[in-house]
């Protein structure tokens, strides 16, 4: 399906492709679903495995799923093979697409519009960060408000400058080894704060909640270490802990 970003260069939206993953209960809560900067399709061309994957368990748990498509819309299939600084699509760009999703999500007659939420992995974790802060204006001037967000492994670095008030609670969860979206500022964003609860894992990479193998990706500009690469690859001791402790979470929402 399909509906249009907050995001309109020259007043013309940007038409955003999603799935509808819904589950068969009135006024139950919801989910959007923001992937990475891998894009949200597989190499068969089908939603990746892990979009899938939590889609599936999401609804196993109760929760409609949203999953929002903000590349090819915009003529892109990836973007992490593309230095940060000549990116196309920007944070902005794709806070407005969650924005959007969660308009979306309010309007529909079998969600409850009181239970919304946002979940993102690495560059769709950052678009979570974005979506929540109240920094940003059109942020905490809003009409629809998630009330709660997870973000796994984002790159923390931007909205620490910028300074994060969540609109809501938040619970990030990353890899203490990550050398493509460090651990430490991300603990340093939610130091102090009440509604951000913060889990790391011990010789954890980034795309720990995988069961891929660990790789060294040398087409990856950024990073701790530009031009050297980055690691990224599944662990299976800290992938079993974040999906009980993400459970946990969305429990209490």
């Amino acid at each position: 399906m399909s509906f249009p970003s907050l995001d309109a260069p020259g007043r013309q939206a940007v038409v955003l492709k999603a799935y509808w993953h819904p589950v068969a209960a009135p006024k139950a809560p919801a989910i959007v679903l923001l992937h990475g900067c891998g894009g949200m399709y597989g190499r068969n061309g089908r939603p990746s495995e892990r979009m899938r994957d939590y889609a599936q368990w999401l609804n196993g748990e109760g929760w409609h799923v949203l999953v929002v498509d903000s590349l090819t819309p915009r003529g892109e299939r990836e973007l992490c093979t593309q230095r940060n600084g000549e990116r196309a699509i920007t944070q902005t760009n794709r806070r407005l697409d969650a924005q959007a999703a969660l308009q979306w999500l309010a309007s529909r007659p079998e969600v409850d519009a009181k239970r919304l939420g946002l979940l993102g992995w690495s560059n769709g974790g950052s678009t979570v960060l974005a979506a929540t802060n109240r920094k940003h204006r059109a942020v905490a001037a809003a009409a629809v408000q998630p009330s709660f967000a997870v973000a796994f492994y984002p790159g923390c670095e931007s909205e620490l400058r910028r300074g994060y008030e969540p609109v809501a609670p938040l619970l990030i969860l990353v890899g203490e080894a990550d050398d493509w979206t460090p651990a430490a500022p991300c603990h340093r964003l939610a130091a102090g704060a009440s509604q951000i609860e913060i889990e790391g894992y011990a010789g954890a990479y980034h795309g720990f909640d995988s069961d891929a193998p660990l790789r060294l990706r040398r087409e990856v500009p950024n990073g701790v270490n530009p031009g050297q690469g980055v690691h990224v690859g599944g662990d299976a001791q800290a992938w079993a802990a974040s999906r009980a402790r993400l459970q946990k979470f969305l429990k209490a929402r």
